[in-house]
Parts: C-alpha cells; sequence; structure tokens
C-alpha cells in the first residue's frame, strides 16, 4: 500500500499536541480560550519554578540554582586579611604603631629632661595613647564581625581620636588662656597645672564614653548578614554581606563628637597662631589642626571602602 504523505513531503506521524513540554525552569503560560495549548516562560531574576504554571521569588537570603528548579543560599562574604582594601591600612596601621611607641620610648627615658617637661608630659602620654588606639582600630575593622569585635568598634572607633583631640584642645586652650591672662594681668589662669590638664582632659573624654554607652542601651551590638548592598541583577553574583549593624547615622553621631572636638581645637589653635616666635608649642599645634582638617576629608571614604567593601 502508499505510505501516507504528509504536507512537506514528511512520512512520520506529526504530534498531535498543541504545545511541546517546557524546559526545566520554566512555567506553562496558557493560551487564552485554548486550555489543550500554552507558551513556555522561562522563571527570570530571583524565580524558581515552583510548580508547572507558577513561577516564584526566592527567598530573600537565597537565590535560584542553576535552571531555576529551586533555590539555593546565597554566599556569605566579608573583608579579607588579603583584600587590598584590608592590605594598605593595614600596613599603614603597622608603621604608625611602630612611629608611636619608639616615641613613648624616647619620652619615657627623657621622662625628666627639660624638653619633655615643657611639652606637658602628662597630656603627650595621653595624646600618643590617642594616636595608639586610633591606629590599632585598624584591626577590628578588618576582624571578622561578631558581637564581640562590633561592641570593640562601637567603643575605640571614635575613641581613639576623642582622647587624641582632647589632649590637643586643653593644650591649646592653656596656651590661649595663658597669653590671653597675660595681656590683662601679672598672675596665672586658673587650671593650668598638670593635675588640672588632665581632669579637664578626662572629662571631654567621659563625654565620648557616656554616649557609646547611652548607644549600647538603645541599641545594642549585633552583626548580620545585608543581603542588600550585593543583590545584583544577576543571582550568579548575588552575596551576603557581614558586617556590624551600624547605620551611617549612627557613625555620623559616633564620630560627631571627636569632629567637634577637632573643631574647636582649630579654633583655639587659629587664636593662639600670634603668640611669640620663642613659644614653640603652638604653632605646630596650629599646623597639625590644619593637616587634620585636610586628612579627616580623606580618611572618610577610606573608612567607608574598608568596612563596607567586600570581595565578590
Amino acid at each position: 500500500t502508499d505510505e501516507l504523505q504528509w504536507p512537506g513531503g514528511s512520512q512520520e506521524v506529526p504530534s498531535s499536541i498543541c504545545s511541546q513540554p517546557c524546559r526545566p525552569g520554566q512555567r506553562k503560560k496558557t493560551v487564552k480560550g485554548i486550555p489543550c495549548c500554552w507558551h513556555c516562560e522561562s522563571c527570570d531574576g530571583y524565580q524558581y519554578q515552583a510548580d508547572t504554571y507558577t513561577c516564584k521569588m526566592c527567598r530573600f537570603d537565597l537565590r535560584p540554582n542553576e535552571n531555576h528548579t529551586g533555590c539555593v543560599p546565597i554566599p556569605i562574604v566579608k573583608l579579607e586579611w588579603s583584600s587590598p582594601w584590608a592590605v594598605i591600612p593595614v600596613l599603614i596601621a603597622v608603621l604608625g604603631i611602630i612611629a608611636t611607641l619608639l616615641v613613648v620610648v624616647t619620652f619615657v627615658r627623657y621622662n625628666d629632661t627639660p624638653i619633655v617637661k615643657a611639652s606637658g608630659r602628662e597630656l603627650s602620654y595621653v595624646l600618643l595613647t590617642g594616636i595608639f588606639l586610633c591606629y590599632a582600630t585598624t584591626f577590628l575593622m578588618i576582624s571578622t564581625p561578631d558581637v564581640f569585635v562590633c561592641s570593640l568598634r562601637r567603643i575605640f572607633l571614635g575613641l581613639g581620636m576623642s582622647i587624641s583631640y582632647a589632649a590637643l584642645l586643653t593644650k591649646t586652650n592653656r596656651i590661649y588662656r595663658i597669653f590671653e591672662q597675660g595681656k590683662m594681668s601679672v598672675s596665672a589662669p586658673r587650671f593650668i597645672s598638670p593635675a588640672s590638664q588632665l581632669v579637664i582632659t578626662f572629662s571631654l573624654i567621659s563625654v565620648q564614653l557616656l554616649g557609646v554607652c547611652i548607644w549600647f542601651g538603645v541599641d545594642p551590638s549585633q552583626a548580620i548578614i545585608d543581603y542588600e548592598d550585593q543583590r545584583t541583577a544577576n543571582p550568579e553574583m548575588a552575596r551576603g554581606v557581614l558586617k556590624c549593624d551600624i547605620s551611617d547615622l549612627s557613625l555620623i553621631c559616633l564620630l560627631g563628637y571627636s569632629m567637634l572636638l577637632m573643631v574647636t581645637c582649630t579654633v583655639y589653635a587659629i587664636k593662639t597662631r600670634g603668640v611669640p616666635e620663642t613659644f614653640n608649642e603652638a604653632k605646630p599645634i596650629g599646623f597639625t589642626m590644619y593637616t587634620t582638617c585636610i586628612v579627616w576629608l580623606a580618611f572618610i571614604p577610606i573608612f567607608f571602602g574598608t568596612s563596607q567593601s567586600t570581595e565578590k
């Protein structure tokens, strides 16, 4: 018998269904009015194939697998010690700590000499302690975030700078009061003894510590995984970032007191710029405060980069 010829010269019997089966990761979108016919629609983005006719979004901490038939956990990343964002600050911090310790050793060695005494050795040691803490905080910023590390960050991030600026502010205020008093009277102003200077300095520092204690009470420290920071359009590139739960507003408030001390100290440094040339302590402090204002402009973006940048 003659074989049945189909259009196009084919001898094979064509499929008798309206639509072909959909591949994994695709849902059936039925044609209106024709229930046995459908179009295949891929589940894209962060969607996965929940059933034959439905695509659903993966949970916030998950992303779809390769063929979008299910969800898998989003990888967790953090700032690694081998990252350039970490290596460069660590090298600078190590050099800074070494330089600070060398100055401390020098001060201790010549502790009773006239030069060290004239520099206000008590406040100088306080200032060196603050500088040391500023450099040491770098290691806290790179350490793996947990409740303990995040708590230490809150305490020491602003403390080192507060100690440094409080000591400098007390020094410049003392110089200013001495020369202002000298214009009006031969008697010395009050609270210029080393003990008085330390009390003033630690009073300024205690304001910072009090603010941190209140912050702990209102918002306890914790480490979180941020899935929004690295949530890219391509799910394959999505990452969860392990970091401390410190908002930008909280960070600004934390560093704001240090900035206030710095600005106030700069004002006094400007006021004392006209002291006699023989009194050589005021001008280096003034130069320090002018450059510090510039350094802060560079420090803020570097800080945000090292605390929030991660390896993808």
